[in-house]
């Protein structure tokens, strides 16, 4: 049975830039071994595009397959389908539901352009939570990362998850971000013991225009490193907030990720806010179509 696979960039900041996701538009009756082969043939994140179940009051379903695994959730294959499915007529409104393994996520539309729609997806309140062990856990990342603990900023490592947990780890400067050679044969055994699914090492680039650059070095995903990692940057948002980096207001949070890669990008986080308190986040960034291609499933 032949599949319409798009490929998307998303995040791209620059023509060359962002995190690549396969989308298959119309999933339905692809089994999972079937979406992780996609996974696996691209050597990327996959989305998959279904009806949604019964009684969800959603839109769509989506799920989402890395080459080792399925995924609750992953926001920029999130942000490049619905993006695709606007290009593609496929969208009933400009406001919408998803229904995702982690949850219902709603989504955006907030205006078109001749390079498509302004996608933003909602993201829940964030927890930010000391490490494990905290001591043994820090020596652990900084001989992981190959870094000195001069290299770490002034702040404490956490974890934070708005849909997955993610270990953020402040760096003192941009340069020492760029320069990480991380150890990876050991990540995935850290990230376990630690209750994470990733570590997510950042600097602070701008304070006060809230500008951070990061990378992504996951558990277990079947690739050393994310060009761009939307769930990381939400919860990194949260982060930011709870070490008084970013103000609790709607204005622009900017996360760019994937330099290292040369996949330059960018992830833009705004607070929902409750009363004055943030109680969730939307997330967004630019899209591109890479290519088209059809593969048997």
């Amino acid at each position: 049975m032949l599949r319409d696979i798009r490929l998307v960039s998303v995040f791209a900041a620059g023509p060359h830039g962002g995190n690549p996701a396969p989308i298959v538009v119309d999933a339905a009756g692809m089994s999972d071994a079937d979406m992780q082969q996609v996974a696996r043939s691209f050597g990327h994140e996959s989305g998959f595009v279904l009806p949604p179940p019964p009684r969800s009051d959603c839109d769509f379903e989506f799920r989402f397959w890395v080459p080792n695994h399925e995924m609750s959730m992953c926001g920029h294959a999130t942000v490049g389908a619905l993006w695709l499915l606007d290009r593609l007529g496929k969208l009933p409104g400009d406001d919408l539901a998803i229904w995702t393994k982690s949850g219902r996520v709603d989504a955006r539309i907030r205006n078109r352009t001749e390079h498509g729609a302004a996608v933003e997806i909602s993201q829940p309140a964030g927890s930010v939570e000391p490490l494990p062990d905290a001591d043994k856990s820090r020596a652990d990342i900084i001989e992981i990362l190959g870094i000195g603990a001069d290299d770490l900023a002034s702040l404490p490592i956490q974890n934070a998850s708005t849909s997955r947990v993610k270990t953020l780890v402040p760096l003192n400067s941009v340069s020492v971000l760029d320069r990480l050679s991380p150890d990876f044969t050991r990540i995935e055994g850290l990230c376990s013991r630690i209750g994470s699914t990733g570590l997510y090492p950042y600097a602070v680039f701008d304070k006060d225009a809230q500008i951070v650059d990061a990378r992504q070095f996951p558990r277990s995903s079947g690739y050393p490193e994310d060009a761009a990692t939307g769930i990381a940057a939400s919860a990194l948002s949260f982060g930011l907030l709870s070490n008084g980096i970013a103000e609790a207001s709607e204005r622009q949070i900017t996360i760019r990720q994937g330099r290292a890669m040369q996949r330059p990008s960018e992830i833009l986080v705004r607070f929902r806010l409750d009363d004055g308190h943030p109680d969730g986040c939307w997330l967004g960034g630019a899209v591109r179509l890479e290519e088209d291609e059809r593969v048997s499933s």
